[in-house]
């Protein structure tokens, strides 16, 4: 064989990958997905839960002072946001849904003239949180 056909002959070899050179290739992507895909689940987990508390506190921040402000607490959620206490009632991250919204009434209305409303807002979600916690009892 002339040298310059073994130069073309090395040349035509080094274009492309072996079969061996893409296992590996393929075996490192599919365990470092393996190691990542659950730290990522985690995150996303602890993420909800985060957004979940900070909606809960806001909606339940929003029913004291509707109630210090009307001298009644309201029926229900949508009267926060017809009275612009709220934009929107939140989107539980959990349940993804603006509608599974637990709420608990007052016992008893601090107002005589009128109907208990609603003294809490829970979550309506089933699970526990990353902390051992019950959804629906943050």
């Amino acid at each position: 064989m002339n040298r310059t056909a073994y130069t073309a002959r090395l040349a035509f070899a080094a274009l492309g990958f072996t079969l061996m050179e893409l296992v590996i290739v393929m075996t490192i992507i599919a365990i470092l997905a393996a190691v990542a895909l659950p730290v990522y689940t985690a995150h996303v987990k602890r993420a909800k839960e985060v957004t979940l508390k900070s909606d809960l506190s806001i909606m339940r921040s929003a029913i004291d002072k509707y109630t210090v402000d009307k001298e009644k607490a309201p029926q229900t959620l949508q009267d926060l946001v017809s009275a612009g206490y709220l934009r929107a009632v939140p989107v539980d991250p959990i349940t993804r849904s603006d509608s599974t919204w637990q709420t608990e009434m007052e016992t008893e209305s601090s107002n005589p003239d009128a109907p208990p409303g609603i003294a809490n807002v829970r979550s309506g979600a089933d699970g526990t949180g990353t902390d051992g916690i019950a959804y629906n009892q943050y």
